[in-house]
């Protein structure tokens, strides 16, 4: 059945493809980047389709880590100490190279994804693996998520900020590592490690954040948390981030807040009430809801983000706090990807 909104959303994407494969975050001057993750999330929509679209995504991605291979040798013996020697989570769009500008780069859960994209698309029966350099690569990026002590090291995480241990970054690695155990060598230990980590900080998100929206992660895609776990970090989204408009990444984010011109130094609690609201939220809300088999609850959180869409199908990354002004970077990809899985999983349920 024709549906406006999910067609809008693909064509949205579409203008986001660059033609090697990769996605604009946005179309706006601040994130005319590709970001890794963004590239992530904004390819599962293809998961499942017989286009090509998805294997185009990886194989630029295999190809983007074949020419820094040389980084990933050094990494795969000693560990990262410099924010630069991590492997880098933003390219410059049309040439796919690092950006020389100071970054919080040390973000695993951007190669758990990776590995986690590799090794879905191999059961599904893509060609995402070509070649022996591809297997290789695959195998020294599973050796830099162990040499750099996945489990252990602070890295700056989904949102690119200050460094802590994130369960929603170790959480990545587990998901990532085990979806690519059939493919190549992955010490059991690496994994158990991880999970011994999301075992001692659940149900936080890390020392400094009781929760984040990052967490829901865990449940949809990678599933490493179910059941009653899955639950109390869904119930905690929806006691202390859910807002009209969105979900706030976490209680006392300064990113778009309605007071960051006062600085973004303060303590989280100098922030609280004037978060801004990110639309992607309820959308993957409804995609956690759908996990746990709550379609009622899944079936509201499509229409509330159907709600906050602009006329054109685009959804903002956030709207600012009790306001319905939003920033400029419209329409984010990934929000329109995480509404085409949320809106097509339902229908296809029901």
């Amino acid at each position: 059945m024709y549906n406006k909104k999910i067609s809008n959303s693909y064509q949205i994407l579409d203008q986001l493809r660059l033609p090697h494969g990769l996605y604009l975050a946005s179309s706006s001057n601040d994130y005319h980047y590709v970001w890794l993750r963004d590239s992530f999330y904004m390819s599962l929509p293809y998961l499942e389709q017989d286009n090509g679209i998805y294997e185009m995504t990886y194989h630029r991605i295999l190809d983007l880590f074949r020419e820094y291979e040389w980084k990933l040798d050094i990494h795969n013996l000693q560990r990262p100490i410099e924010q630069w020697e991590y492997i880098h989570s933003r390219y410059s769009a049309h040439d796919v190279r690092e950006i020389d500008t100071p970054w919080g780069h040390a973000q695993h859960d951007a190669i758990g994804a990776i590995l986690w994209g590799i090794g879905m698309g191999q059961k599904r029966g893509k060609q995402i693996i070509r070649d022996g350099k591809d297997h290789e690569i695959v195998q020294k990026l599973v050796g830099y998520l162990g040499c750099v002590h996945y489990w252990e090291d602070a890295d700056n995480g989904m949102w690119e900020e200050w460094r802590e241990v994130h369960t929603s970054s170790v959480g990545a690695c587990v998901a990532g590592l085990k979806a690519v155990q059939d493919l190549v060598f992955v010490p059991g230990e690496w994994i158990e490690k991880g999970k011994w980590t999301l075992s001692a900080l659940f149900p936080r998100e890390s020392i400094d954040r009781p929760c984040d929206l990052a967490q829901m992660s865990l449940i949809y895609p990678y599933g490493v948390v179910d059941g009653e776990d899955a639950k109390l970090i869904l119930k905690q989204v929806e006691i202390n981030l859910l807002r009209d408009r969105g979900v706030i990444r976490y209680q006392g984010d300064s990113y778009y807040s309605l007071l960051e011109h006062e600085g973004r130094h303060h303590e989280l609690s100098f922030y609280f009430g004037s978060e801004a609201e990110w639309t992607f939220g309820l959308p993957w809300l409804a995609l956690c809801h759908l996990e746990l088999g709550n379609m009622e609850k899944a079936h509201a959180y499509i229409q509330q983000t159907e709600k906050v869409m602009l006329s054109d199908g685009s959804l903002p990354e956030l709207y600012f706090a009790q306001s319905s002004d939003y920033n400029s970077n419209t329409p984010l990809g990934w929000g329109s990807a995480l509404y085409i899985l949320a809106k097509e999983k339902y229908e296809r349920i029901m």
